[in-house]
């Protein structure tokens, strides 16, 4: 496969994995994102700027996990290998349950789709699929790439993802503290197994988380209630976990976003007013917590090629269609 553009300009969301019930299934994409810039070069050489999230911290060359992404995209698709220059614009939080190595992971192998001389040679499955295979589950990876909710699992035939009706009522705030969790170790607390009991209660929330986000946000309360793994990650994420029991208490629907730290809280109508008078009372004195309220991203990953005319707003290359979520199934088709 040959090449079709040498500068790519590419826009991945946040992502909210679980959504309390939803374990490694359920996940939310937020309007916080992390843009990067990929230009072609001549040389071999690989540089990477990073701005923002991980600046100084994360690699400079080829083990840079969007480079990884972009290389793996590229080699499976047969186009030939080239210099790279990265610059990665971060304010997605590092090791806070908000799906930054997705977002790197989705944006490297968008990028690469976007580089593509024929984009269409991989669909939205062929993206899920290889970003599952970076990160080992589909869960942030697809609304990532799809925005708005999704429910994703694994087939015979790979990883899946279908989109999940959101209430425009519904908002989004997230709380995020200033310590990092490495996902292996709230993954590592966790039973190999569980009650039935446990089991059984969960599966319902689930479906009933879906009905609240479609249409009924006033059951969010009941339908983010979680028997699986919240509970026995309070251990390591005290805080949150803390945190996340004092505004349920209040009868607001909190959940650890992801693996954690970070609390995502979902509300409608007085219950956003509600929150910000709770939070005052919980948080506002403590140091150590950011409030963010980036709202839901409806389109999810996007690229576009630069060119020297310059080119209209972000669009998937080669697809021509906008980011919306009512186009959304055709961007990667």
């Amino acid at each position: 496969m040959q090449l079709g553009a040498d500068h790519v300009l590419v826009r991945v969301p946040a992502t909210s994995a679980n959504l309390g019930p939803g374990f490694d299934a359920m996940g939310l994409a937020l309007a916080l994102h992390d843009d990067l810039e990929v230009e072609l070069l001549a040389s071999d050489d690989v540089v990477v700027e990073v701005e923002g999230e991980g600046a100084g911290e994360v690699p400079d060359g080829e083990d840079h996990l969007v480079v990884r992404a972009l290389r793996h995209t590229l080699d499976l698709a047969g186009a030939p290998r080239t210099g790279l220059r990265l610059r990665c614009v971060n304010r997605i939080p590092h090791a806070r349950g908000l799906g930054s190595s997705s977002a790197a992971v989705v944006s490297g192998i968008v990028a690469a789709r976007a580089l593509l001389a024929d984009p269409h040679v991989l669909d939205a499955d062929a993206v899920l699929r290889i970003a599952t295979e970076f990160e080992g589950h589909p869960d942030n990876a697809a609304p990532a790439i799809r925005g708005g909710a999704t429910l994703a699992w694994r087939s015979a035939d790979g990883p899946r993802a279908v989109d999940l009706d959101v209430d425009e009522r519904i908002e989004a705030t997230v709380l995020v503290p200033d310590h990092r969790l490495a996902t292996s170790r709230a993954r590592g607390v966790l039973p190999a197994e569980v009650p039935h009991g446990d089991a059984a209660f969960t599966a319902g929330r689930a479906g009933l988380l879906v009905e609240a986000l479609a249409r009924r946000p006033e059951l969010l309360l009941d339908a983010t209630e979680d028997r699986l793994h919240q509970d026995y990650r309070a251990a390591v994420m005290a805080g949150s976990a803390e945190l996340l029991r004092a505004l349920r208490a209040e009868g607001l629907a909190a959940t650890i976003s992801g693996a954690g730290p970070t609390v995502l809280v979902l509300t409608s109508g007085e219950g956003t007013a509600r929150l910000d008078g709770v939070l005052a009372e919980l948080i506002d004195d403590v140091a150590g917590w950011r409030v963010l309220r980036p709202g839901v991203d409806a389109g999810g990953a996007v690229a576009r090629r630069v060119t020297g005319g310059g080119g209209a707003g972000p669009r998937l290359a080669g697809g021509g269609v906008s980011a919306s979520r009512r186009a959304r199934g055709d961007m990667m088709r």
